[in-house]
């Protein structure tokens, strides 16, 4: 069986990506613990030119290495931005005309299947901590929730796992 090469897969360079029409699609990581998961939601943004990643509290910035391998590259494609606290990074998306999504199961969530993004809107994805969610006071500032379902014995997905969920969703339904 014959490899394929990047070029005969179209992928972008760094610099094609930077200059890529990009979805109207921010991720905010709210105080992820792991730079795994951090790594890996930079990879997926990266897969759907998602415009930038806003890094908070705890959550982990690159250069770092467990970061770096799980990213493959994508932390020199994605924009991103540190802020030590989440609701900083959520008052600057909403003074720029974001509309705020929790990603988190909470009273009166949407699941998923059921959310219509609205043409012309711009959407910031909050992912919260491996255990604890997103926080409350970041809760209280979104405009909803999105739920994904779930069916089996437990509760949560891996953040990095729910990153991919979403942002396939926002950017197939994005493309429609």
């Amino acid at each position: 069986m014959r490899k394929i090469l990047n070029r005969e897969l179209g992928r972008k360079s760094p610099d094609q990506y930077r200059n890529s029409l990009k979805s109207p699609f921010v991720v905010v990581l709210d105080n992820v613990r792991s730079q795994s998961n951090v790594g890996s939601v930079f990879r997926t943004a990266d897969a759907f030119l998602t415009e930038r990643i806003y890094l908070c509290g705890i959550t982990s910035t690159p250069p770092h290495r467990d970061i770096q391998k799980t990213a493959l590259g994508a932390t020199e494609s994605v924009e991103w931005k540190y802020y030590p606290d989440t609701l900083e990074a959520i008052s600057g998306l909403k003074a720029n005309g974001y509309r705020i999504a929790g990603i988190e199961q909470t009273e009166g969530s949407v699941f998923l299947q059921d959310f219509r993004i609205r043409p012309g809107e711009k959407y910031a994805l909050v992912f919260g901590h491996e255990v604890n969610g997103v926080g409350q006071k970041v809760i209280d500032q979104c405009d909803f929730c999105i739920e994904i379902p779930q069916f089996g014995t437990k509760h949560s997905f891996n953040i990095a796992v729910s990153a991919g969920i979403v942002l396939w969703e926002f950017s197939r339904q994005a493309s429609m």
